[in-house]
């Protein structure tokens, strides 16, 4: 019975750390997307760290987003017998982050370069990340 009582609390703990907070509607929430397996993580908005590296959710206005993307370079595009893997730098400014709106902040990478693009709830392009420079992890 103990045994079934610590699986049931520890699958709890286990299923709130998936669980993400609610949105606000007072707010603007991005989510960020990367294909597997690459991995594309929040780091600060306006140079503050963010508590929760899967998405950014902040006031209205302007904004820098300061992310991570790691990514695997293939032997092909690297000149090397084994890939690599590349951790890189990116931010993203856009000045008319609306309250209520959704956007999807989508990352790649074409060989050693990597890219990511903001797009609002419609899909339309807003804004182009910059390279703030990569190093191999």
């Amino acid at each position: 019975m103990r045994a079934v009582v610590l699986l049931l609390v520890a699958g709890l703990f286990a299923g709130c750390a998936l669980v993400w907070p609610r949105h606000d509607p007072s707010r603007a929430w991005i989510d960020l997307a990367a294909p597997k397996p690459t991995q594309m993580r929040a780091s600060a908005v306006d140079q503050q760290e963010v508590s929760d590296p899967r998405f950014f959710h902040i006031e209205p206005g302007s904004h820098r987003l300061d992310l991570r993307y790691s990514f695997p370079v293939s032997p092909t595009n690297s000149g090397l017998q084994q890939g690599l893997q590349r951790d890189c730098r990116l931010a993203l400014e856009y000045a008319e982050f609306r309250a209520g709106t959704r956007y999807r902040l989508v990352g790649g990478a074409v060989g050693f370069r990597p890219w990511a693009r903001l797009y609002d709830e419609q899909g339309t392009l807003l804004a182009s990340a910059r390279e703030q420079g990569c190093s191999a992890s």
